[in-house]
């Protein structure tokens, strides 16, 4: 039996190449265990210059030091986390990016210090950009009004406060005016917060300027990675530029229109500078650097930072949330659990809860406990590599280590039943045999398209079950003689089996199965969808066992006469017989125990049979005193296999009774104990329990205290930890064993070299970003893990925009949203049945408040989601006649604000084709994209061309699924006696059909204008895709619960080229829709889309074939 629980079950993974390992780095002195030098700090970053006075962010928050270097002054100390402080245009007041409520809102305060005044009150993120040249104004980014989730816009705020009025630019971000105040120098697109170094896909930034006055715009730079930054200074725009490989300041000559290199760095990128009067501050490798215009000469600034770093302070914390895996002990009276990186024993009731290893900055994991009850097994990397240890469970004695030279990132620990061995795989898809006592590791197996994770011993531990995938993907059961040394198959590859078990006797082996197809038929195209496929079966282990379920009969028991004496003698001596042959078959048992189980391997497939269970979803089968446990998690619409385990149930099957019952509804994994009278179970919400191994259980009342599990969680040991561990899991996970090139320990050296000076959580999440940008790649990402942050207060919205007309002082609602996606379930809080406000009108109070200008709406809105909110509206400013509309605000407006983008695209394509173009749009290749393709394609079958747009796709599965849609041809039509004729594909479209995406669409968003140009399935229309083809498929959270993520797979086409990363797909007809263009209210490339399809249809008209003369009898 499984002799681990994971929080999360191991589900059937996507196949996944054989990964090259490399090997750890040999580093004279660990750069990450350096002191950090307070008299020349580091990790000062995003900073800003005002004369002689440098602004920047640190640890967190705001200081100020003189421009020449000295002693730094703290600014801001809030628990949330500040950053981007711009000076002034008179240097008076600093504006930045705060999180004081638990929202990135828009912040100003003194420059002597003060209390920070709060500007913005949007529920979305608020970034500073910079203030407007007249210092009246505040310039920040957001996505409030965002289309998509990834246009995102410029607007700016009175510097008292007030409404936030959007700018004309149709998307930016980065941006510098003109000393003039005429032109605009921006970034269309923002990525640079991304970490994927050296980038040049459809997503590049360009530099461009606007202007005002002519509605014009046009691009600077055409480098085709990254230009970004823009800050104009006199008659030159100066910029970082990724050309040399790595991120300079680089200058564009307006009068000569020459682009040309002014810094020159060795190892770190410029990052975050920022335009002062008369320098350029920024940040390289952690340290100030300024670059006097004038000479165009850079200097270092040495800054001395003394802080108390209330962040770094050791501390002993619950770590109850943090619970990666637990196993249970053999006699149920303790669980062990690993959380935090330390190792823990939780008594079932009584007793002390204890921390076996206590070792802040090495990290320990998948603990398990031996069946004999005196060790427990796990991984630790206290050598600087993963490796197995064995510990004693009481925590008494010297841990020992029982592996060395591990090559590949090591998961899923399982002891032997006699408790002298260790299974174990790895990333590499390898299955290991370790000997405890010795101390020695055998190769079992290695599979080809996925990792080796479920198993079984046998009673005695002699052989030992497992599940390997094969070419096809499906995995198999095998069986591997432990002391022959041999696998051998036990299924066949034409099913998907699953966690194999044996039973207790060492008759049975039991596994799920995928027998059963019977699909569920989709309701537009018939498609089959298969789901709870498994059923469980077992096979025979030796050929004279007889079948587990022999057929069953009802028979009349007869009762014998009363005989006499002789009788009685006689049923004496046939009970003495009955004894003496029980005995004799106790001591056979007792010498079978003696000798190693035969398993009869010839025709072992041969001999299966099926549990009565019905199809389902099964996995984690365990097997105890003539009862299979197991796991049972049907198939959900619209959550896969049911991801968010509200129907997951621990079940168990009654050899005896032949029946299947619930054991425990709710739980998401169980372990039993070796005894098989107890398991252990997990629930949502942190919760372990341990209750009797039997059907019609509830949860424990008393839950597992693993609340009490207390940790010291030292911060600065945990980064130094967490640095290597993701550092590791790149080495051992990344899809191209040469790291793209890199010289991963140089990577590790270089960054390493700042993470001593990292005194809060994110700046430690920045670092990871540096490292893992370094590898030149999409999908690597970092998670935050355990970062301060201020308590949530959210604000509610009504689904509208606000705004102030010249000379007045109350708002009127703008823009009233009432397009809903009632299958998105957010309502237009504006426009429900006896609520409806309209445009124009006036919003006078605010439960009873009254709002008028500089007073901000959205303040009003404050802890207001979900909650019954009365406005009071006019028609007028006076409020004459005003009414009250009760309505309900909500979190987020975007659902309402893309469905309204979708119908106005919708409408215009209509409009442009006479209505004989239809439209749909994906906002991803998940769910959200299947919808929106449902409710676009379907609908316009007969239509003769249907525009794709795929702008703006977040990606998430490949797209097959529509291609394969898409690439149906009509085959024939049926003629009935009323109505149109039906065809056969229904859902083949007969028209043309055309694509249009851009460079905010990737990786999904990639995949699906590649196919569709590979199928020459019609033009793509736009500019070229993000470019993101290699995908990630599993998580492995750091220490502290953050994490990275390591691209496992990368796309290469069918000539063996790779292809499409970092580039993107480049589309049949480029175009680009200009910002003046957008802003005069046109969509160039939807425009071209229809024109396309129209010229199309005249060139190719759709024919759909009519049917001749009915058919006659001729013979008669």
């Amino acid at each position: 039996m499984p002799q681990s629980m994971r929080p999360f079950p191991v589900l059937r993974a996507a196949a996944l190449a054989a990964l090259v390992l490399l090997a750890a780095p040999v580093l004279a002195a660990d750069v990450v265990e350096g002191t950090p030098d307070a008299s020349d700090m580091r990790l000062l970053r995003t900073p800003d210059i005002h004369g002689d006075t440098i602004v920047f962010g640190y640890a967190g928050d705001l200081w100020t030091v003189p421009s020449a270097g000295g002693e730094a002054r703290r600014l801001t100390s809030g628990v949330g986390y500040e950053r981007s402080p711009k000076f002034s245009p008179d240097g008076s007041r600093i504006a930045f990016t705060g999180n004081y409520d638990g929202n990135l809102d828009i912040y100003a305060v003194d420059a002597g210090g003060g209390e920070p005044v709060r500007l913005t009150w949007h529920p979305g993120f608020d970034r500073i950009i910079d203030w407007q040249p007249d210092g009246r104004a505040v310039r920040f980014q957001s996505g409030r009004e965002s289309r998509t989730g990834r246009d995102l816009q410029l607007y700016t705020v009175p510097a008292t406060g007030g409404l936030p009025t959007r700018m004309i630019l149709p998307t930016g971000g980065l941006s510098s005016y003109s000393p003039d105040g005429k032109r605009f120098a921006f970034n269309r697109i923002t990525r640079e917060e991304r970490t994927w170094k050296r980038y040049k896909g459809g997503m590049a930034q360009d530099i461009w300027v606007y202007d005002f006055a002519a509605n014009d715009t046009r691009r600077i730079t055409d480098w085709i990675g990254s230009d970004n930054h823009p800050m104009w200074h006199g008659d030159r725009i100066y910029y970082t530029s990724d050309q040399s490989g790595r991120l300079e300041i680089w200058c564009h000559e307006l009068a000569t229109g020459e682009n040309r290199q002014v810094t020159k760095h060795d190892e770190y990128d410029v990052k975050y500078p920022s335009l002062g009067p008369d320098a350029i501050v920024y940040e390289n490798g952690g340290r100030l650097e300024v670059l006097d215009l004038a000479t165009e000469k850079t200097r270092r600034v040495k800054v001395t930072l003394r802080s108390d770093n209330v962040l770094t302070r050791a501390r002993l914390e619950s770590v109850g949330d943090r619970v990666e895996g637990g196993a249970i002990a053999p006699d149920a009276q303790r669980a062990v659990f690993t959380a935090r990186g330390d190792i823990f024993t939780v008594p079932a009731e009584k007793g002390p809860v204890r921390n076996l290893t206590a070792t802040p900055g090495v990290r320990e994991r998948d603990a398990v406990w031996s069946p004999d009850g005196k060790w427990i097994a796990y991984l630790s990397d206290e050598t600087g590599e993963y490796e197995v240890w064995v510990r004693q469970a009481d925590g008494k004695g010297e841990p020992r280590r029982l592996t060395k030279g591990s090559k590949a990132w090591q998961m899923a620990l399982e002891w032997s039943p006699e408790s002298d061995r260790i299974v174990m795989s790895d990333a590499a898809m390898n299955l290991w045999l370790i000997d405890v006592e010795k101390g020695g590791t055998k190769k079992i197996d290695q599979s080809v398209s996925g990792e080796i994770r479920e198993w079984g011993w046998s009673p005695g531990g002699d052989w030992l079950a497992y599940a390997k995938s094969g070419e096809n993907g499906f995995r198999s059961i095998f069986l591997y003689d432990v002391d022959g040394d041999a696998v051998h198959r036990v299924t066949n590859d034409f099913t998907d089996d699953s966690a194999p078990a044996f039973d207790d006797e060492g008759k049975y082996l039991f596994f799920a199965s995928s027998q059963h197809f019977n699909p569920t038929i989709g309701g537009y195209d018939l498609k089959p969808i298969w789901s709870n496929m498994d059923g469980i079966y077992g096979v025979t282990l030796r050929a004279d066992v007889a079948h587990p379920f022999p057929p069953e009969s009802d028979e009349v028991a007869v009762k014998e006469d009363d005989g006499d004496d002789d009788g009685d003698k006689d049923k004496d001596a046939e009970k003495k017989e009955k004894k003496d042959a029980e005995e004799d078959d106790d001591g056979e048992k007792e010498d079978a125990d003696d000798d190693a189980l035969v398993i009869d391997v010839d025709g072992i497939g041969d001999r299966m049979f099926a549990l009565d269970v019905g199809p389902g979803n099964y996995f984690s089968l365990q097997f105890a005193s003539g009862q299979l446990f197991y796991m049972s998690r049907p198939f959900t619409p619209g959550g896969g296999r049911g991801n968010q385990g509200a129907t997951s149930s621990i079940m168990v099957f009654d050899m005896k009774d032949r029946e299947a019952k619930t054991v425990l509804e709710g739980a998401f994994g169980f372990q039993l104990s070796a005894d098989g009278k107890k398991l252990l179970y997990a629930m949502r919400g942190d919760k372990y329990g341990i209750i009797d191994a039997k059907a019609d259980q509830k949860p424990a009342k008393e839950p597992l205290r693993v609340g009490d599990m207390k940790a010291r969680i030292d911060p600065r040991a945990e980064w130094r930890q967490m640095f290597r561990d993701a550092w590791r899991q790149e080495r051992d996970f990344f899809y191209d064993p040469g790291m793209h090139g890199v010289d991963w320990d140089h990577m590790y050296e270089r960054y390493g070299q700042l993470v001593p000076y990292v005194a809060h959580g994110q700046d430690f999440a920045y670092v990871l970003g540096e490292l893992i940008g370094e590898l030149n790649s999409s999908h690597s990402y970092v998670r935050f893990g355990d970062v301060p942050h201020s308590p949530r207060v959210a604000t509610g919205l009504l689904g509208c925009t606000f705004a102030l007309k010249d000379g007045e002082d109350r708002y009127t609602f703008g823009r009233v949203y009432t397009e809903v996606d009632w299958n998105a379930g957010t309502p237009a809080p504006l426009n429900m049945p006896g609520s409806e406000v309209a445009g124009d009108e006036y919003l006078i109070a605010v439960d009873g408040v009254e709002l008028k200008a500089p007073l901000n709406p959205f303040s009003l809105l404050e802890d207001k989601v979900g909650k019954q909110v009365v406005l009071e509206v006019a028609a007028g400013p006076d409020g004459k006649d005003s009414r009250e509309v009760t309505v309900v605000p909500i979190g987020s407006e975007f659902d309402l604000r893309y469905e309204a983008w979708v119908q106005k695209n919708r409408r215009r394509v209509d409009e442009l084709s006479g209505g004989r173009i239809g439209y749909l749009h994906m906002p991803n290749t998940a769910v959200g994209g299947q919808q929106g393709f449902a409710k676009g394609y379907y609908p316009n079958l007969r239509k003769e061309g249907l525009i794709i747009d795929e702008r703006f796709n977040g990606g998430g599965f490949i797209p097959d699924f529509f291609m394969n849609i898409l690439r149906q041809k009509l085959v024939n039509l049926w003629k009935p006696r009323y109505g149109q004729d039906w065809r056969t594909p229904g859902t083949a479209f007969a028209g043309h059909l055309a694509m249009i995406s851009n460079g905010y669409a990737g990786s999904g968003g990639d995949a699906l204008p590649y196919y569709f140009k590979y199928y020459e399935l019609g033009p793509v229309i736009g500019t070229r895709t993000w470019g993101g083809l290699v995908g990630i498929s599993r998580n492995i959270r750091l220490m502290d619960g953050g994490g990275v993520t390591f691209p496992e797979f990368g796309l290469f086409n069918v000539d063996g080229d790779w292809d499409v990363e970092n580039h993107g797909v480049d589309p049949t007809i480029p175009i680009d829709n200009l910002p003046h263009e957008e802003i005069a209210g046109r969509d160039p490339q939807l425009e071209k889309a229809v024109e396309v399809l129209l010229q199309k249809i005249a060139d190719e008209p759709v024919r759909v074939q009519t049917h001749g003369a009915f058919p006659r009898d001729k013979t008669r």
